[in-house]
Formats: C-alpha cells, sequence, structure tokens
C-alpha cells in the first residue's frame, strides 16, 4: 500500500454555524420561582464538500418552559468540515455520522451551557450521546421501511 492509499482523516476546521438564543418572557421569567421542564433535540447533518471534504453539522434545540410559558430557546448548530480520503465506502457514512458528531458534541455542550448562563440561567449540562447507537436505530428504521414497502400488499 502506498502512502497515497492510506487512510486519512482530518480536522479541517471547527466552528459555531448558528447560534439563536431567546428569552421571549423575559423579564418576567426570572421571577419565577418553578423549575423548568427541559426538552433537547438533536440531529446530525452531512454535506459533501467535494475533495474529499465533508460539513458535518449537529444541531442541538434546547427548550425550556414552565407550564405554557416559555423560559428559553437555545438552538446551535455546530459545524466541522472533515477530511476523509482512501476510506472504504461501507466505512464512509458510520464515520461521518458517528465519529464526526462525536468530536463535535463537546462543542455543542459548551455552546449550549454558556449561552444559558449568559441570558441569566443555570447551565444547561448535556448528557452524553451515543451517536453509534442513534446511527444503527436510524439503519435499522430505514431497513425496516424498505423492507415494509417491498412487501406485496394484501387486500382483505
Amino acid at each position: 500500500m502506498t502512502e497515497q492509499e492510506f487512510p486519512l482523516f482530518a480536522i479541517e476546521k471547527i466552528y459555531v454555524k448558528d447560534l439563536s438564543l431567546e428569552v421571549p418572557n423575559a423579564p418576567a421569567i426570572y421571577l419565577e420561582t418553578a423549575v423548568p421542564e427541559v426538552n433537547i433535540q438533536l440531529q446530525t447533518g452531512v454535506q459533501a464538500l467535494g475533495d474529499d471534504a465533508f460539513e458535518v453539522v449537529v444541531t442541538a434545540v434546547i427548550t425550556a418552559t414552565i407550564g405554557e410559558k416559555s423560559v428559553f430557546l437555545i438552538e446551535v448548530g455546530q459545524g466541522g468540515v472533515f477530511r476523509l480520503k482512501n476510506i472504504p465506502e461501507a466505512d464512509l457514512n458510520p464515520m461521518l455520522m458517528i465519529a464526526c458528531p462525536n468530536i463535535l458534541f463537546p462543542y455543542v455542550r459548551e455552546v449550549v451551557s454558556d449561552a444559558a448562563v449568559r441570558a441569566g440561567f443555570s447551565p444547561v449540562i448535556l448528557q452524553p450521546v451515543n451517536f453509534e447507537a442513534l446511527y444503527v436505530a436510524h439503519q435499522e428504521g430505514q431497513n425496516k421501511a424498505a423492507t415494509e414497502d417491498a412487501s406485496p400488499a394484501t387486500i382483505q
């Protein structure tokens, strides 16, 4: 195997692609004494940039509410440009959907916590995420959907 054929995985750039913070009921919301309910949603997106480069973005949307009142909304899109060269086709998608988000997630955690504190609230500590389990579940869901679409329809 020549040097040019060895697999390459490189981080080219890590950056905040999107950051939004809203406190729609300020300043009255700061007088609330109830503990807010926090909802966290995560999504990962991949875009090929050409020349073996890919942009991976992990987006986190955190909403906090007290009853019907919105306390805050934080949306973070943490991006990274990764170069993956000479990676077997079967390994490319798992690297983009598992390895890259694992690299980006600590940055997401930091930005979310910092945004909450800067908005005047306690830090929001995101728990670790098993991107491998999410990937496997997503793949299994796609395989099941494909199998159901391919099965013949039954008329009763």
